[in-house]
């Protein structure tokens, strides 16, 4: 027990730290630009190792990603995949599925959807989620480990990069998380590139 609670005020230290670095420093700049293949490789990895160390059986489903890349901070964007994708994975129930994917929206922006058939977030917590420590079921959030301060570090990463976060979700109908950025945030790789087939894995 004494391990666990200094494992999690280690995550807790960390991520104060990540949303200080964040709120004070510059914003990403354009020299960068990581495949959106890339990111949902990464966090495809982040949701089974979670997965497996949980001891929770998922399907965990990622689509193929458009031929597209993303300017700004590599590490920064990859937290802010991976950290929807892990909250799908501590609160969906053992044998439900997670779907991740980027789709191309209209004037040239990118979409990073999370998708899960967990128990849904009701309507009156949806505006509160990226909140600093808000919880929807403190009971819950202390079985599934986690900081309170993931979304809010993702909130803060998007809108680094000029984004949006959306959230929907419902009671009983699961949620789904979808990072929006910018056009120009987003270089799309001429066509003519074999299409890359999803990718499925029994998670945990």
């Amino acid at each position: 027990m004494m391990a666990q609670q200094a494992h999690r005020m280690q995550m807790l230290v960390n991520d104060l730290l990540t949303l200080s670095r964040l709120e004070g420093s510059p914003l990403p700049g354009t020299g960068d630009w990581l495949p959106a293949e890339h990111l949902l490789a990464q966090a495809r990895e982040d949701g089974e190792q979670l997965a497996a160390s949980l001891g929770k059986k998922l399907a965990l489903r990622v689509l193929p990603a458009p031929d597209a890349a993303i300017a700004g901070a590599p590490v920064e964007l990859q937290s802010a995949l991976s950290n929807p994708v892990g909250n799908a994975v501590r609160y969906t129930p053992a044998g439900g599925s997670i779907e991740v994917d980027a789709r191309l929206l209209p004037a040239g922006r990118l979409a990073f959807d999370v998708r899960d058939t967990g128990p849904g977030i009701a309507a009156e917590h949806i505006p509160r989620l990226t909140e600093r420590f808000y919880r929807v079921d403190r009971s819950r959030s202390r079985e599934t480990g986690g900081t309170g301060l993931g979304l809010a570090i993702v909130k803060h990463v998007v809108q680094r990069h000029g984004g949006e976060l959306r959230i929907e979700s419902a009671p009983g109908a699961g949620s789904t998380f979808a990072i929006e950025l910018p056009a120009s945030r987003v270089r799309v790789t001429p066509a003519g590139t074999p299409a890359r087939p999803a990718t499925e894995s029994a998670a945990g």
